[in-house]
């Protein structure tokens, strides 16, 4: 039988079927989500072509509305092209918006190797170094201050490990908002709650060991030393993520 003569349940039958979570109210953002995974997951393949509206709608139990404008979603995140006459057509990695939060979660979801939290951890080791220099150049006391008692908030807590982790969060706020540079601030703190969601990540770890090296940051910062401040910074970062890593046998 021809496909565009079969009916709607006939037509699921034929293309992949997308895992899709439990219904919501905020159904377009779901069918997004669902979809990424798909494609972040290789179900749906690069070069090969989403189902059809009416095969989605029947697997997800949305209106053609609700696909259309997910699909568009998709499309900005350059996860698919829409082409006259050839339907929507999946893109590789390389076409990938990875800083885009949806894609990004679900890289570190379905990232079975941690290749991509290693990644994660380079670039935002990198940024966060940028964010403490320039903290260091522009420091004013009042600032200087907020970052003490941040610091002190994390050596109060060091008993603690959930309230110790959150005066971490402090800390590394209060530095991002001593930066004028607000692109390297925003795409920091994209990267550090993805980064958070993962369970991997969130390991036990030497709280001591953590909470020197803050102090290592906090002291370059107070002494206007942009080279030390920047070093200090990007060596917590990764050295926190090599104490965190689970060990993998593909490493």
């Amino acid at each position: 039988m021809p496909l565009e003569a079969r009916t709607g349940v006939e037509q699921a039958t034929a293309y992949p079927t997308i895992a899709a979570r439990a219904r919501t109210p905020r159904l377009g953002v779901t069918v997004v989500a669902d979809l990424v995974d798909a494609i972040v997951r290789g179900d749906l393949a690069p070069g090969s072509s989403l189902p059809p509206e009416a095969v989605l709608c029947e697997q997800f139990g949305v209106s053609r509305t609700v696909i259309r404008e997910s699909v568009k979603r998709l499309e900005e995140k350059g996860l698919v092209t829409v082409a006259q006459g050839r339907g929507t057509q999946v893109l590789g990695a390389e076409s990938w918006n990875m800083v885009d939060a949806t894609v990004l979660s679900a890289l570190v979801a379905n990232d079975a190797t941690l290749g991509i939290l290693d990644d994660l951890s380079v670039v935002r080791a990198s940024l966060e170094g940028i964010v403490a220099r320039d903290a260091a150049v522009r420091r004013t006391p009042e600032e200087l201050e907020r970052l003490r008692e941040a610091l002190q908030l994390m050596r109060d807590t060091i008993e603690d490990e959930s309230a110790f982790n959150a005066a971490d969060v402090v800390f590394h706020t209060t530095v991002g908002e001593m930066s004028a540079n607000r692109l390297a601030v925003n795409l920091v703190q994209i990267l550090f709650d993805q980064a958070r969601e993962s369970a991997r990540f969130h390991l036990h770890s030497r709280l001591d060991i953590t909470l020197h090296e803050h102090e290592r940051v906090f002291a370059a910062i107070e002494a206007g030393d942009a080279d030390a401040a920047e070093q200090a910074m990007r060596s917590h970062i990764a050295d926190a993520w090599e104490r965190r890593r689970p060990p993998s046998p593909k490493r």
